[in-house]
């Protein structure tokens, strides 16, 4: 079905052909626009666009769409979440406003564990059911590409249990989803002191059962301070090759943990967080293809340094925006607050953020070839918006709802 969207004010995120990721300077010169124009879609992909000046009607069409003068941007590519977990946290939000630290928690039996918990005593349809809401949520604020990560099974069942919940999610959402095996999340309480067995018992027993059902695209450690050691992550990363996953860690949120430079030596997609990251290790992410995700949300809610995004472009790395919607540290999965906080405290330009949050994003997933841009033949996926003088105003007005309608494979889900 052809659709024809019209009246466009502000036309964003338009790229080339052939663009697959961007890095340091070209996050902000290649931001392109077009004012007063049109998108043309043919089924789930975009046919071509262009002003309205040049739209006479030549083509038939099957449905209008008009923006009535709002902007038309690519919907957000949120990289990094953990929406599968079941109940609440807030009893630890109330710990952390008391001054306990993330880890001081997590040593106290709450954090990961704490959800694990919960999860274990859950069933496949009630964590689909809470899974599927912030889904939805997450699509009515214009996110169309979602990663979403297990981990909070920490033994073999409870992690198939999760990557079929989202096996589900994918099979029955508008979004297009991506699964990501994180059994390396922390260590399952069975193996309390014992963190070289259950290491042993990821590779050895999860890995071999995730890619008999073909559950997972990408293995995920969480290699950091009081977590996975460096020599660990390499060991996971190394095993979930030789099953056809390719490596995303969690790096250097808690301390200058190793997982970037392991990251870049097994040709990780992603390094996540990077709170804590080196000088060094910024200038080797500059130099490899690995992309750096910040996840700003994660440092508003636990009141911790931000990542050095601003560095990081300036230093010429790839860098995504993702939400890291999860239980413990981030209960959002609002990626319009996650552009807004990138600007506001992690000193983006808004051209940057937004292709940190489409384009950068889609690439962190692997498929910015189909995601993250207007561009002839991508999914068309988009948001339209209320009239906004400039894509400025996006992040600027942080809390204004300025998303009317979400299109997703061509077609108007909200």
């Amino acid at each position: 079905m052809k659709t024809l969207i019209y009246n466009i004010g502000i036309l964003g995120g338009i790229l080339p052909p052939g663009v697959r990721m961007l890095r340091g300077s070209e996050m902000l010169h290649r931001y392109t626009t077009l004012r007063h124009a049109y998108v043309l879609t043919d089924g789930e992909r975009i046919a071509h666009y262009g002003p309205m000046s040049g739209w006479h009607d030549q083509e038939a069409v099957d449905q209008r769409v008009d923006a009535r003068g709002g902007a038309v941007l690519p919907a957000w590519c949120d990289s990094h979440t953990h929406i599968v977990y079941a109940g609440s946290r807030e009893g630890e939000f109330e710990d952390k406003i008391r001054g306990l630290s993330y880890a001081e928690i997590a040593r106290r039996g709450g954090g990961i564990l704490n959800s694990a918990d919960r999860l274990h005593h859950s069933s496949e349809e009630q964590l689909y059911q809470q899974a599927k809401r912030r889904l939805d949520d997450m699509i009515g604020m214009g996110s169309g590409l979602i990663e979403v990560k297990s981990g909070y099974g920490l033994n073999t069942d409870d992690e198939l249990k999760m990557l079929r919940v989202i096996r589900r999610l994918k099979q029955e959402s508008d979004a297009t989803i991506v699964s990501t095996f994180l059994g390396a999340h922390a260590v399952g309480r069975a193996y309390t002191g014992r963190q070289g067995e259950y290491v042993d018992m990821v590779i050895n027993e999860m890995l071999p059962a995730v890619a008999a059902e073909g559950l997972a695209e990408y293995i995920d450690v969480f290699c950091d301070e009081g977590f996975f050691t460096p020599d660990e992550t390499r060991r996971l990363l190394v095993a979930g090759k030789r099953y056809g996953m390719r490596g995303k860690i969690h790096a250097s949120e808690l301390a200058d943990s190793g997982g970037v430079k392991v990251g870049v030596e097994q040709q990780a997609l992603s390094v996540d967080h990077l709170e804590s990251i080196s000088e060094e290790d910024v200038a080797l992410l500059s130099r490899h293809q690995t992309i750096a995700t910040v996840l700003p949300g994660t440092s508003f809610f636990l009141n911790m340094p931000y990542a050095p995004a601003r560095r990081l472009i300036s230093a010429g790395c790839a860098v995504a925006v993702a939400t890291d919607y999860n239980p413990g540290s981030t209960p959002s999965g609002s990626m319009p607050l996650a552009v807004s906080l990138a600007c506001i405290k992690m000193r983006l330009l808004p051209a940057e953020a937004l292709h940190a949050a489409t384009i950068n994003g889609a690439a962190a997933m692997g498929m910015s070839k189909d995601y993250g841009s207007i561009t002839p033949g991508k999914v068309a996926n988009m948001i339209v918006t209320r009239p906004i003088p400039t894509i400025a105003y996006l992040p600027y007005s942080y809390s204004e709802p300025l998303i009317e309608r979400v299109i997703l494979r061509g077609k108007t889900v909200k």
